[in-house]
């Protein structure tokens, strides 16, 4: 019988990180290539492409012959964050200045158009028999995570947005593609259908969760472990899951105070907006609210894995555990 390698999540990680570093994206122009190699040194989880090499090694031990492709995922994910910088105007990026502040919005789209045909070009290296079926599902999901986005921004300048519309928005912009770097993974590795669906599956429930934990997160965490500010979604009138379910559930003067502060422009007063707002969720019960929607998604989620037949259990348990970590967060 075959020995199974263990497996060292920081070992993946340093294989990642190596293998991302030393990619050519291109020479010249430099002010088109420089932009892409800033925001790929600005770190990150790495959590998509790891997910998809986790999900190879459910079946198989050569992950090495998969890097490129998990790479690419990478790519396309840091591409989409260099155009969402633009859309939301953002200043910073990781601590760091963003793309379109440090150049300028033309040069970020251009080396962000660049990346996602980088992505292409690494996807190609997959073996011939696999590649049709992951490029038809790339694409699937790549138009996905455009739409979640163009949602998410319809979002800004509606009253109202209901649960099940957030909840979709999310599942697009986020979810889908957690849910394809797993499925790549498997398909990669030559497992069944039924594997691989179920492993999207597991991505996008667990990938729902992870969101509405941020916005959890963003106004209950401590301030100290959350690394940005606390209560920004409140501040920005953001409509996450924890204002939509308060909007749907206070009364009176309560709802009064609410609508009155969603109102409010004035900065001076954010401070105190934060604690106002925070109080009516509490009084709701919101944040509990939250922590049953995210335990039901991601209950869904690990619920596909029991499906699973996979060559390595060693694996399997690893992508538990890593799962558990990221649910188990504080910042």
């Amino acid at each position: 019988m075959t020995k199974i390698k263990q497996i060292n999540v920081p070992e993946l990680l340093k294989e990642l990180e190596e293998h991302l570093t030393s990619l050519n994206y291109g020479q010249e122009p430099t002010e088109l290539y420089q932009p892409i190699d800033y925001i790929m040194q600005l770190g990150g989880k790495r959590i998509r492409p790891l997910l998809t090499l986790l999900a190879y090694r459910l079946y198989k031990d050569d992950h090495q012959s998969i890097l490129t492709p998990a790479s690419a995922i990478e790519v396309f994910h840091n591409f989409t964050l260099m155009h969402d910088d633009i859309m939301d105007e953002a200043p910073l990026r990781r601590g760091n200045p963003t793309v379109h502040e440090r150049w300028n919005a033309n040069t970020a789209i251009l080396s962000g158009d660049v990346m996602l045909v980088k992505a292409y070009d690494m996807l190609l290296e997959i073996l011939p028999q696999y590649l049709p079926k992951t490029l038809r599902l790339f694409n699937k999901t790549a138009a996905e995570v455009c739409e979640g986005q163009q949602l998410d921004m319809n979002f800004e300048t509606r009253d109202q947005v209901s649960e099940a519309e957030y909840l979709e928005m999310i599942r697009l912009k986020t979810a889908v593609l957690l849910g394809f770097s797993l499925q790549l993974g498997a398909i990669l590795a030559g497992a069944s259908d039924e594997d691989s669906q179920a492993l999207y599956d597991f991505g996008v429930n667990v990938g729902i969760g992870f969101q509405l934990k941020d916005d959890l997160l963003d106004v209950y965490a401590d301030k100290a472990k959350f690394g940005k500010q606390v209560g920004g979604d409140i501040i920005s009138n953001k409509k996450t899951f924890l204002l939509i379910k308060a909007k749907e559930t206070a009364k009176g003067k309560q709802l009064e105070k609410l609508d009155k502060w969603l109102e409010t422009s004035d900065t001076k007063t954010n401070e105190v907006k934060v604690k106002e707002v925070t109080a009516i969720f509490t009084e709701n019960a919101i944040n509990t609210l939250t922590e049953k929607k995210m335990a039901g998604y991601f209950e869904q989620g690990f619920s596909q894995l029991e499906r699973l037949e996979v060559q390595n259990q060693q694996a399997l348990q690893t992508l538990k555990t890593l799962t558990e970590d990221l649910i188990d967060r504080e910042s």
